[in-house]
């Protein structure tokens, strides 16, 4: 099979190859090892799959050219503790850190062995038990190119104790497939888990990635191309039956494009990812449609003198192997997520002295938060979500730390003392911090962009540093904290709030670009006239710039919907292509930075900037956790009506109350600020139109909402 027959090799398109159609990666499971001397990553990468009703046969899976959709979750810029309820079981907590190590000692060991047996072939890989294998065979295709994958082997997760017990607590979701084999049922129990048993969850991941090998160690078949990797079982003819865990052992080559092997600003070698436009295909085999949302673990083996800075919920401790100088590092994430956004740098990083005096930290984290709770509940999967935690929406700043090379401490002491104020302004503007922690890391010189915002973790450019000079001080504490407050807003679009199609970046960009400067003049404590003043000098520097682009490129890289009607679509299997995304020019415009904003720019101007971030915290909260389309326009409509009924209510507009009317029975989640207008204006008519409403829908009202409306009314 040679599913890249009908690329162009000198087109400026990326494929995304993954079959998310047919089967989806829940979670991740990795287990890396930097090798600076060799400037690889090894170790390996165990896929828990969970197969979607109706998968195909792999003579269907072969994927072809498909419409565009795709998103880069880690969203780089060009210039411009958590609670827990759950409860570990004896089983699952008894394997601790210790022995998962000894397991993967063992696994490391086989390492040298596979990798010298895979040859000196670097482009495709297809040992000779691919060929036992054929069209009748269903395929998982995983995003893959620049490894070097040794070994693909089934794991035999019946063998690993602590999941005996989750045959009779959680019973499997099995709509739409057939009877389930014991193996698959226990993953199906495994994925189902509810969010409350996250910790117990882990454990069992944990514990079946070191289980033994299946099939009496036999490997699985598989093929490698410039983009895939395929795999497949003999006799598995559906993705029903396709095993449900998969550990693939693998190096990363030198000048793979998903890692950056450097030096830093102190002459030591570091590696980090890239955040390039192949995202992290080249950093382990994954699915990098954004809509193949996953969890992920990882334990990270470095140089006992280096720092290991990861996406991760909580900081890690490291560990020491016993076995080697390394230190061992473990992350993990419980809220689903595209596997771009995974973010690693290792290197000599220090953390950078806070001179914030601890008072103020303090002030800032315990302030009451004084959101009215408008109603909205979550509308994404089960996950342990930090917008339905109290203690979440009250902290206003989230445990931070900046990390730099020594010689960049003191210029980035501007970084430390405007962190903080930047969150809080965040925070007032937005609401809940969507992460529970976050560490920003200057990163080397040759990185080609001011900043990367990705989950817990921020790339800062040294030249967002203030240089120091008494001269440029206020500029480049301008920069600085611009730059700053623009990444902290990707945490609410871009990251717990991605686009479905990658190549709709303005759906990031353009929100990041102004909310900057609301958060930023927050951060400032701004005046209203201050703030509008500093607000237009910007659009217009930045309208400047726009005029310069469109006047210099080329008309297709100037559009933020480049493929039309098409956006969001893909093939039958789940394979697309991104458009533009290995075009060279594209990766330094800034349309989509410019034109989004000027949109929003523009739509806070006819409703009233104050209203316009209402709506975005309404937005927020509605949509967090989930991926969207502009395409599906119907956000902006529903802005559009409210904004109507408003006006309606506002001026006792009596023939458009039966519009007011059809909002709050079909808009319930934006409709709850109304009833309060309705009540406000001591009219008696839309008193009686408020409680009308509510008689209509207080049956099929969220519980929560319903109490707030009856608050005002009754």
């Amino acid at each position: 099979m040679e599913p890249d027959e009908n690329l162009n090799p000198d087109s400026d398109d990326l494929p995304l190859r993954a079959n998310t159609n047919h089967i989806l990666v829940r979670h991740y499971v990795l287990d890396l090892t930097i090798d600076f001397d060799r400037k690889v990553i090894a170790g390996c990468a165990v896929l828990f799959l969970e197969p979607r009703p109706g998968g195909k046969t792999g003579s269907e899976e072969e994927t072809r050219s498909g419409a565009v959709t795709g998103v880069d979750r880690q969203t780089q810029d060009v210039d411009i503790t958590d609670d827990d309820d759950g409860e570990v079981c004896g089983e699952a907590g008894a394997c601790g850190a210790k022995s998962d190590l000894e397991s993967t000692a063992r696994h490391r060991e086989g390492w040298k062995g596979d990798f010298q047996a895979a040859g000196e072939s670097k482009n495709v890989q297809s040992p000779p038990l691919w060929e036992t294998t054929s069209d009748s065979d269903f395929t998982l295709v995983l995003d893959c190119c620049d490894l070097d994958v040794s070994k693909v082997e089934e794991v035999d997760v019946g063998s690993v104790s602590a999941m005996s017990c989750l045959s009779v607590e959680h019973p499997p979701e099995t709509a739409g497939f057939a009877s389930l084999t014991p193996q698959a049922a226990l993953i199906q129990n495994l994925i189902s888990m509810p969010s409350n048993l996250w910790r117990q969850q882990h454990q069992c991941y944990s514990q079946c990635s070191s289980a033994p090998c299946a099939q009496d160690g036999n490997s699985l078949p598989f093929h490698t191309d410039r983009w895939s990797l395929q795999v497949r079982k003999k006799g598995a003819a559906t993705s029903q039956e396709f095993p449900r865990v998969l550990r693939i052992f693998y190096e990363t080559r030198p000048t793979g494009g998903s890692v950056r092997w450097t030096k830093d600003q102190d002459n030591r070698v570091c590696v980090y990812t890239a955040g390039s436009p192949i995202n992290n295909r080249a950093l382990f085999p994954c699915q990098e449609p954004p809509v193949a949302m996953s969890t992920w673990q990882a334990t990270v083996r470095a140089p006992s003198e280096c720092a290991v800075l990861m996406s991760g919920e909580e900081q890690a401790v490291p560990l020491k192997d016993e076995d080697t100088r390394f230190l061992i590092w473990n992350y993990h994430v419980t809220m689903p997520m595209p596997a771009s956004t995974f973010t690693l740098a290792v290197g000599h990083w220090f953390r950078v002295p806070a001179e914030l005096p601890p008072s103020l930290e303090t002030g800032l984290r315990d302030r009451a938060d004084c959101m009215v709770d408008d109603g909205i509940s979550c509308s994404h999967g089960d996950y342990p979500c930090r917008f339905t935690k109290q203690p979440a929406r009250s902290q206003r700043v989230i445990p931070h730390r900046v990390f730099a090379p020594v010689c960049l401490h003191q210029k980035a002491q501007g970084v430390v003392k405007l962190l903080p104020h930047c969150l809080a302004a965040a925070h007032t503007v937005l609401g809940v911090h969507p992460f529970p922690r976050l560490d920003v890391l200057i990163v080397p010189a040759g990185f080609s962009s001011l900043g990367m915002a990705s989950p817990h973790i921020i790339f800062l450019s040294q030249s967002a540093l203030d240089v120091g000079s008494s001269g440029r001080s206020e500029k480049g504490l301008s920069l600085c904290g611009s730059r700053l407050c623009h990444e902290i807003a990707h945490s609410w679009f871009g990251l717990v709030i991605g686009a479905k199609d990658w190549t709709e970046e303005w759906i990031s960009e353009g929100f990041a670009t102004y909310l900057e400067d609301i958060i930023w003049a927050q951060a400032q404590k701004l005046s209203l006239q201050e703030t509008a003043e500093q607000s237009d000098l910007k659009a217009l520097l930045r309208w400047r710039r726009l005029s310069d682009e469109l006047q210099n490129s080329e008309q297709e890289l100037q559009i933020l919907r480049p493929n039309m009607e098409s956006t969001g679509q893909v093939s039958e299997s789940g394979s697309s292509m991104v458009k533009h995304a290995l075009n060279p020019d594209k990766t330094f415009m800034q349309v989509h930075y410019l034109k989004g904003y000027f949109l929003l720019r523009f739509l806070a101007s006819q409703v009233g900037e104050q209203q316009f971030i209402n709506f975005f915290r309404l937005f927020v909260k509605k949509y967090h956790g989930q991926l969207i389309l502009s395409q599906v326009s119907q956000q902006r409509k529903d802005l559009v009506r409210h904004r109507w009924c408003e006006l309606v209510v506002k001026h006792g507009y009596t023939q458009a109350y039966r519009d007011v009317e059809h909002f709050l029975v079909h808009n319930q989640a934006m409709g709850v600020y109304l009833y309060g207008e309705l009540m406000v204006q001591e009219d008696a008519e839309q008193q009686a139109l408020a409680r009308r409403c509510l008689s209509l829908v207080q049956e099929e009202m969220d519980q929560s909402a319903r109490r707030v409306v009856e608050e005002m009314i009754l």
